[in-house]
């Protein structure tokens, strides 16, 4: 029987560093290794447990060492900073993830699937396209402005430009027009590769019986039903949808001392990119009355009497999450209850 209880490993682009700890906590050895040393030493290990810090590279190694037969935890990076001692260096950081990673009250993250890896650098492929679309639009707004015109927002206009320059009537400089041109075929490539990765999640979105079961749930469509495949890698992995609306980052904030509870407004802690989304899927729903009824009844309408808009739309945000926990849960699709 190996005396190993625990390897914690500090990842790096190239080169791991490694701690090892016995049953009792003490220290085993420690190793310096490169990617393909550390494979081949992981290898070559009896089964036993691999700590690491959920970071870049963190999921393709927990699958590397699942497949070896090792059990892996992965932790969030500010759980493991209460554990590291004196000064900061690569064995200390490992020795901090192989001792945070015994603690039975540590929080663990699951490990994606490669799948789930794909569908997310889809999605952060989009999003990047998305920024650079709006700082395109903000760039030709700025430069206009420059010569004493003021372009309105919004991407109906930017698609009939030079309709408008037209109807302005202003001289343009040959070289400006050049160069406005030139800008707006960069804005039209940024629509097309918007739309072809809408297209990839789509198609992802249509072959998942999981996403089609999101996609049941009013305020769902495929951007937030692919955002789930890529994020939230076993629903099991929390206890309940109150623990996945509080791992996006949609419950209060609590700051209570004393014995008094003080409540502020939502944590954001966790998953941006499905909080904005289940947020935008709520304010869709509120925007329109009939459909809000007909689904979540007299709750919506005399929540929206008593709270302000956007208080409402982070409340029903919480709601499609613990929703959304359920269908992932039980594998089936949401159902209005009459």
């Amino acid at each position: 029987m190996s005396t190993i209880k625990v390897i914690g490993i500090d990842l790096g682009k190239s080169s791991f560093h490694l701690v090892a700890h016995d049953y009792s906590g003490r220290e085993l050895f420690r190793k310096h290794l490169s990617r393909a040393k550390l494979i081949e030493f992981l290898s070559q290990t009896p089964a036993t447990v691999i700590a690491m810090e959920s970071c870049g590279g963190s999921h393709w190694l927990a699958r590397k060492c699942q497949s070896l037969g090792h059990e892996v935890k992965l932790i969030p990076p500010q759980y493991v900073k209460p554990y590291v001692k004196t000064n900061k260096n690569d064995y200390i950081d490992a020795d901090a993830i192989a001792e945070a990673s015994t603690r039975p009250s540590m929080r663990f993250v699951g490990v994606k699937t490669e799948s789930s890896q794909v569908i997310s650098v889809i999605q952060r492929i989009r999003s990047s396209y998305v920024k650079e679309r709006t700082a395109c639009m903000s760039r030709i707004g700025a430069i206009l402005l420059e010569f004493g015109m003021s372009f309105p927002k919004g991407h109906a206009k930017m698609k009939v430009l030079f309709q408008w320059l037209a109807d302005k009537k202003e001289p343009i400089p040959p070289m400006l027009m050049q160069e406005l041109i030139e800008h707006h075929e960069y804005y039209s490539q940024l629509n097309k590769r918007i739309a072809g990765q809408d297209k990839k999640l789509k198609q992802l979105v249509e072959q998942s019986e999981e996403a089609q079961q999101l996609k049941s749930i009013p305020g769902i469509g495929d951007l937030t039903a692919s955002q789930c495949l890529a994020d939230i890698s076993d629903a099991n992995n929390f206890k309940n949808g109150r623990q996945l609306a509080a791992w996006i980052g949609l419950v209060p904030h609590q700051y209570s001392t004393g014995g008094k509870t003080t409540l502020l407004g939502i944590s954001k802690r966790g998953n941006k990119a499905l909080r904005t989304l289940f947020i935008h899927g709520a304010r869709s729903i509120l925007s329109r009355p009939e459909v809000a009824v007909a689904v979540f009844g007299e709750w919506i309408l005399e929540l929206r009497a008593r709270k302000p808009f956007n208080v409402a739309v982070v409340a029903l945000a919480n709601k499609l999450v613990r929703i959304a926990w359920s269908v992932l849960s039980t594998k089936q699709a949401f159902e209005v209850r009459v």
